[in-house]
């Protein structure tokens, strides 16, 4: 069996307060943990455990109005919002030897890798990252149809449902879905 085969898998979606590694900074992660069992070339796939957090933003003024349009910042919700220390110590705790999946996996680590290193948190998670972007393009090049690979435009291809995007745990549950979707292709 693959080294790949044998971790249980982290789908994973960050929200940010802009695209910047340097000036802007992680506000929330969330998580679907997944199981994984192989029965010949078929996977069963369980998930162990959902979780998303919000963490408190150190420099909101470097925020790109944008992005916190885009991803629905209002500071009334992040009221119950811990530091990105605790917050990464839950992570890491969580995702331990999982390999991290995500839609456009590089934005997602870049942020993840930099908190790590902020803090000081030892990142346990596997270093196998897969990239559902990727993956559907491997896929779908051919299909005339498929002429974008965004999470939403996908997720209306293959008919899955995300009625909260670009919310962290909302986006993690629709990149597995997508990830079974392709994977079954």
């Amino acid at each position: 069996m693959t080294q790949i085969k044998k971790h249980q898998l982290a789908f994973i979606d960050t929200e940010t307060t802009g695209l910047n590694t340097e000036m802007h900074e992680l506000i929330e992660i969330g998580v679907v943990l997944v199981s994984q069992e192989w029965q010949g070339t078929t996977p069963v796939f369980k998930v162990v455990e959902e979780f998303e957090v919000k963490i408190i933003p150190e420099h909101i003024e470097n925020a790109d109005p944008v992005a916190l349009k885009v991803n629905g910042y209002d500071p009334k919700d992040w009221i119950g919002a811990i530091p990105l220390a605790d917050a990464m110590e839950l992570f890491a705790k969580k995702t331990e030897d999982a390999i991290m999946i995500a839609h456009n996996v590089t934005f997602d680590s870049a942020f993840i890798d930099k908190a790590f290193q902020k803090t000081g948190v030892i990142n346990k998670m596997h270093y196998h990252r897969l990239d559902t972007i990727s993956m559907a393009f491997a896929k779908l090049h051919l299909d005339e149809i498929v002429d974008k690979y965004s999470l939403r435009f996908l997720c209306e291809y293959f008919k899955i449902e995300n009625t909260r995007e670009h919310s962290a745990l909302p986006d993690a549950r629709a990149t597995f879905e997508l990830y079974k979707k392709v994977l079954a292709l």
